[in-house]
């Protein structure tokens, strides 16, 4: 159903925190988007190490200065709209101390995140949790703010993923518990539908329609259900290739159109993309950012999906995360100066 409610947002930046990439080097296409931090140059004309012993010299770029790389997701977005500002944290990465280290070497005000939004419930995605929101309320508390924590989740929170390589089905660590994220600081809001936050300035996508013939899941995908009976520790692995509980987030930025995050795209970029731009009738597509999980995709796979994103016409895309380096050919081949790299450590103003 359409959405007359989100509002039209008057900027919009995104600060990648963790990604799969990491390329401070490369140049940015031009007339995509405006890099304003994440670069080699940027962070060493702006080092504040000081150096008096070395001729014309007079500042020192370091090394750990410059974000580290993981594998996941964690981006946080922060739009204006008429002198509002509102932000939220898009996942939070594979682990607590890789974010932890990102948002010192970006000197970034935790509490300035108002809602966490989890994706979907895969440990790359979730594992950095409960250490983010302890920072962000620590951070709040700090600056006086008694503003809760907010954290978007979907219910349908599987005892542990896994796949099946083979034979063999390899369990992934378990995601926090509803009790852990709680315990972190955490006010909790289960939402399996589709709804907008923070005075309508985001979208949160309910499940996503299943629409296109070659988008079907995660391949090998798992899960493992304890049985019902409360005494009995044995459960079963089940078939979880849909990943029904995946969720993107969207907004609407003045004079450019629609900008869609999306985590893994278990979905498909595709049918993620398409109910993004049904859902906003007129409104054209003007950014995608995020995982396409093509890495693994065969050829014919990848060749349709980047046929289909063609036809879609965004304007910038920035595909991260399991998006894989075939794809990432494959749409600089298709949709030559559209990509830009999805570095972590950019903060990327659209």
């Amino acid at each position: 159903m359409p959405l007359p409610h989100l509002q039209t947002l008057d900027t919009l930046t995104a600060t990648i925190l963790i990604d799969n990439d990491l390329d401070p080097i490369s140049p940015i296409p031009p007339d995509t988007v405006d890099i304003t931090n994440g670069l080699i140059r940027t962070l060493a004309t702006s080092s504040p190490h000081g150096v008096h012993d070395r001729g014309d010299a007079h500042k020192e770029l370091r090394m750990e200065d410059i974000c580290c790389a993981a594998h996941g997701v964690s981006i946080l977005v922060t739009a204006t709209k008429d002198g509002q500002q509102h932000s939220v944290l898009f996942d939070a990465g594979p682990e607590g101390g890789v974010w932890e280290g990102n948002v010192r070497r970006l000197g970034l005000q935790a509490e300035s995140v108002e809602v966490v939004m989890l994706s979907h419930w895969h440990r790359d995605h979730s594992g950095g949790l409960t250490r983010a929101i302890e920072l962000i309320t620590e951070a709040k508390k700090a600056s006086g703010s008694s503003a809760p924590t907010i954290v978007d989740l979907h219910p349908d929170r599987p005892e542990y993923r896994g796949m099946a390589i083979g034979k063999e089905i390899i369990s992934l660590q378990a995601d926090p518990t509803f009790e852990e994220i709680e315990h972190a600081g955490g006010e909790i809001r289960k939402e399996a539908e589709g709804h907008t936050i923070l005075d309508d300035f985001f979208y949160i996508s309910g499940e996503i329609p299943r629409r296109t013939t070659y988008e079907t899941g995660l391949k090998g995908g798992m899960r493992f259900e304890k049985d019902q009976d409360e005494n009995e520790e044995e459960g079963d692995w089940f078939s979880d290739e849909i990943i029904a509980d995946e969720r993107f987030l969207m907004c609407n930025l003045k004079g450019k159109g629609i900008v869609m995050f999306t985590a893994c795209s278990h979905a498909g970029v595709v049918n993620c993309a398409r109910h993004a731009v049904k859902l906003l009738d007129d409104v054209p597509l003007h950014a995608i950012i995020g995982g396409f999980h093509l890495a693994t995709s065969e050829a014919a796979q990848m060749e349709s999906t980047v046929q289909d994103l063609k036809k879609l016409d965004p304007a910038v895309i920035l595909p991260g995360h399991c998006t894989g380096w075939r794809a990432k050919f494959a749409i600089e081949r298709q949709m030559p100066g559209a990509m830009v790299p999805c570095s972590v450590g950019m903060r990327i103003k659209f």
